[in-house]
């Protein structure tokens, strides 16, 4: 008896431990468990709008960089890439740390000092 139990948990043990064919790729066991991790949720801060390289609206009502309230960030469980996208234009920007191609440092139409100097030059 003991034998046959020791034998089924084996088994047990040794199917638990099977895995779909690509399911690595998702970065988990479970079926609904995706690669993407959530980071948070951030204000977009006045330089988001300043980002340049962003393709061009398809439509004259569609949302750009200065109409996102939020800033969702996630991180690729696979690549450990990070990404941060508007909530409303859709646009992201990514960080991978062990990439040799990494897009930094960000391209602005205005950096923050520029913008300080003309609220400074408006104000008085």
């Amino acid at each position: 008896m003991k034998i046959a139990v020791s034998v089924a948990c084996m088994a047990m043990l040794a199917a638990s431990r099977c895995s779909r064919p690509g399911e690595a790729d998702r970065g988990g066991s479970s079926p609904n468990r995706g690669r993407y991790v959530g980071v948070g949720i951030f204000s977009p801060g006045e330089m988001w709008s300043q980002l340049t390289g962003v393709a061009a609206a398809k439509a004259p009502t569609a949302a750009t960089l200065g109409d996102d309230e939020q800033i969702i960030v996630v991180v690729d469980s696979v690549t450990g890439e990070v990404r941060q996208c508007g909530n409303l234009s859709g646009h992201c920007t990514a960080f991978n740390p062990w990439s040799a191609n990494m897009n930094t440092p960000a391209n602005v139409g205005r950096h923050r000092g520029q913008i300080e100097a003309e609220r400074a030059a408006t104000s008085k």
